[in-house]
């Protein structure tokens, strides 16, 4: 029996394997085909050779404990808390009272809509599939949305809205399922709801901050070793959630039960490893570290949207009794999200707390609603014995939410993932900004011009006859020169595309610089992240329209999660972020080197081929003089730094040497090992070498 439940473990990992290669040939959403498979391998189970594929079923346990927490650390760990806060409006209110309005829409017009067409279902079942279903998951959708260019703002807020309404929904799930278990007693339940609802988001906020920053100084303990640097992080997200329940299970103030949210605990707690801890990491971990829950994500995902379609076969309220009760949910669903989206961000925009929502944004928030492996796992925790007075139907109540839910996951899967693309298309939010427009001309030329020069090559080296070279130089110049044609006609007379495409180049240039200053070791945390703010800062500046710098001096602010641990720096294991005169040191040398590749890049771009767009001299002369008022400010800050502490900076030049060529070294050792010049023996005794003469200097 234990062979059969692993045999079909394998297997559906196998079939999952082949619908992710046909999603990407037939051009249907990967999860879409999954839950179609698993609806198609129930009759291929009832073949007797083939009958241990449903072995392995879903239980609330595994979906809980074990695939739960790996769906949330992956989506959160990548969230940027700085982004999130910039939106946190928009993201609250469709999180939470827009999860309120809908949970509550389709538990009463649902009820009423039920009741018209003469079927009596009890107002509490109808909002106990209100809490499930109203939490959207953003597996299918995200994907289309990046495939389809949807902009990066609000892709942000549909993200946000999927993770943080995991927890909401979750936790609006749990009192409503109290409610039904102990009954409604007026105005005392709702009182007793509200403050169980928001006691779980708070208490889960505090427990995820807490162990969220422990698992930062534990990862940082651990640099160095890379096997438990990976190792931590499952274990944030795995026993934070855990431990929440179990905390949860057992935490009684003056005689009242208090509930923390585990799910909003991981996902707390898994944003400051990802904003926060993932800085404390070897930088060859933290490289590894979106791919490495990336596949995990995968493989979870990939079983729960197979065995989904499984578990929908297997209901047992027969499906021409289901039929009826399943369209009438969907059509309150949809209402329900429509409301939820439309209301809340109609009154944001009349605010004016943050940049206006377009109405074409609403749409497409309010139509790719899609459902998944949440409101499963909900489902699965309803008590099989779970009843309502004046039950009478054939069938159990969580028989009737499971179809429900399941029916609606079916629609929005196979109906709205399907449509997305079309809906933004006619909706025009896939149209490209003028910048990508550019940007995808510009992109074509430098491919084509790269063709050129491996032509060339492959011809020098006899790899080409004369007449296959003339071929394809010809076709290949051809497509270069239109392309060229194309991007310059796009730019026109607008100095200010040219600027903001300077800019973003410039910006890129310093972003990848920086990463790999950090990386060799020469610069600490603390100098990565101000740095790195600031220059996203400044990108997220042009994107908007807005001025890159305002002024050579000008003071950019930490982000959130900064500001954050700044309240608590008095705690031993939070350093100071105070720069010492050292560290400010270190920070302008830093500033000085990237504005000087800017500058010498920026001057060589005039005489490259990429003149063809970048020929407004006026720009690229705004530009280069913003970067050497930039470098004169911060050579001016060093020379009185230097100045003022002249005994220790000295030293620095020579210690930043040091560190540099030890990163050198590192690199050229790896090579020679990686190339098995060296060999493995060779390569550790002169690995520890290296290591230990650092550590002595």
């Amino acid at each position: 029996m234990h062979l059969d439940v692993f045999l079909s473990l394998f297997s559906l990992m196998l079939v999952s394997l082949a619908v992710f290669i046909i999603s990407k040939k037939v051009g249907l959403p990967y999860t879409v085909l999954l839950v179609i498979a698993g609806s198609l391998l129930v009759p291929l189970s009832h073949v007797e050779f083939f009958s241990f594929i449903t072995s392995f079923k879903l239980t609330p346990e595994l979906l809980f404990f074990v695939f739960l927490p790996i769906l949330i650390f992956e989506s959160a760990y990548n969230m940027n808390i700085r982004n999130v806060t910039e939106n946190i409006y928009s993201i609250g209110l469709l999180a939470v009272v827009g999860l309120l309005i809908s949970t509550s829409f389709i538990g009463v017009a649902g009820y009423y809509l039920f009741k018209w067409v003469g079927l009596e279902v009890p107002m509490l079942a109808l909002l106990l599939f209100g809490a499930i279903i109203s939490s959207t998951d953003p597996v299918a959708v995200l994907a289309l949305f990046k495939e389809y260019g949807a902009p990066r703002r609000l892709t942000l807020i549909f993200e946000g809205e999927s993770l943080f309404n995991d927890s909401t929904g979750f936790a609006a799930f749990l009192v409503v399922l109290d409610l039904v278990q102990h009954g409604y007693h007026g105005a005392d339940s709702i009182a007793a709801a509200l403050a169980s609802f928001f006691t779980m988001l708070l208490g889960g906020i505090v427990f995820g901050l807490m162990m969220g920053f422990v698992f930062a100084k534990l990862i940082e303990m651990a640099k160095g070793n890379e096997h438990l640097e990976i190792t931590l992080t499952l274990l944030v997200a795995h026993l934070t959630f855990v431990l929440t329940e179990v905390i949860s299970e057992h935490l009684v103030i003056l005689g009242q039960e208090i509930r923390l949210s585990s799910i909003i605990a991981t996902l707390t707690s898994s944003m400051v490893i990802g904003n926060y801890g993932r800085y404390k990491m070897s930088p060859q971990v933290e490289e590894y570290m979106e791919k490495f829950w990336g596949y995990f994500a995968f493989i979870a995902n990939s079983l729960v949207f197979i065995l989904m379609g499984l578990l929908f076969v297997g209901l047992s309220i027969k499906l021409d009794v289901a039929i009826w009760y399943i369209l009438l949910a969907i059509a309150v669903t949809a209402a329900g999200r429509a409301i939820a989206v439309y209301l809340p961000l109609w009154f944001l925009n009349k605010t004016g707390k943050e940049e206006t929502i377009p109405a074409s944004w609403m749409h497409l928030l309010a139509w790719g609603s899609l459902r998944g492996a949440l409101a499963v796992i909900m489902v699965l925790l309803i008590p099989g014995d779970l009843t309502l007075p004046g039950w009478t139907f054939d069938f159990s109540l969580k028989q009737f939410v499971a179809a429900l839910t399941i029916g609606s996951i079916y629609f929005t899967l196979l109906i709205k993932a399907t449509t997305i693309g079309r809906v933004m298309h006619a909706l025009e939010i896939d149209v490209l900004t003028p910048e990508e427009e550019v940007g995808y001309y510009k992109s074509k030329a430098q491919m084509y011009e790269e063709s050129l020069r491996t032509i060339d090559d492959l011809f020098d080296k006899k790899q080409l006859t004369q007449q296959q070279f003339n071929l394809l130089q010809r076709h290949y110049r051809t497509l270069h020169q239109s392309a060229w044609i194309k991007c310059r006609e796009t730019v026109g007379d607008s100095g200010e595309l040219v600027e903001n495409l300077l800019r973003i180049y410039a910006l890129g240039l310093e972003k990848g610089e920086l990463k790999e200053i950090f990386q060799r070791g020469e610069i600490n945390e603390k100098t990565y992240k101000k740095i790195f703010n600031m220059l996203s800062i400044q990108t997220e500046r042009i994107e908007r329209g807005q001025r890159q710098v305002h002024s050579a001096g000008e003071h950019f602010p930490i982000d959130g999660m900064e500001r954050f641990v700044l309240l608590f720096s008095r705690l031993a294991f939070w350093r100071d972020h105070v720069f010492n005169p050292e560290e400010l040191y270190h920070y302008y040398r830093t500033l000085n080197r990237l504005t000087s590749l800017v500058i010498e890049e920026l001057a060589a771009l005039g005489h490259s081929d990429q003149s063809a767009v970048f020929d407004d001299l006026r720009a690229l002369e705004k530009i280069l003089k913003l970067y050497r008022d930039l470098q004169a400010n911060t050579e001016r800050r060093m020379a009185s730094l230097l100045k003022k502490n002249a005994i220790i900076l000295n030293r620095l030049n020579r210690d930043a040497a040091e560190v540099s060529l030890h990163a050198l070294q590192m690199e050229v050792l790896s090579k020679l090992n990686k190339n098995e010049i060296i060999t493995d023996k060779l390569f550790i005794i002169l690995k520890r070498e290296l290591e230990e003469k650092s550590r002595a200097g």
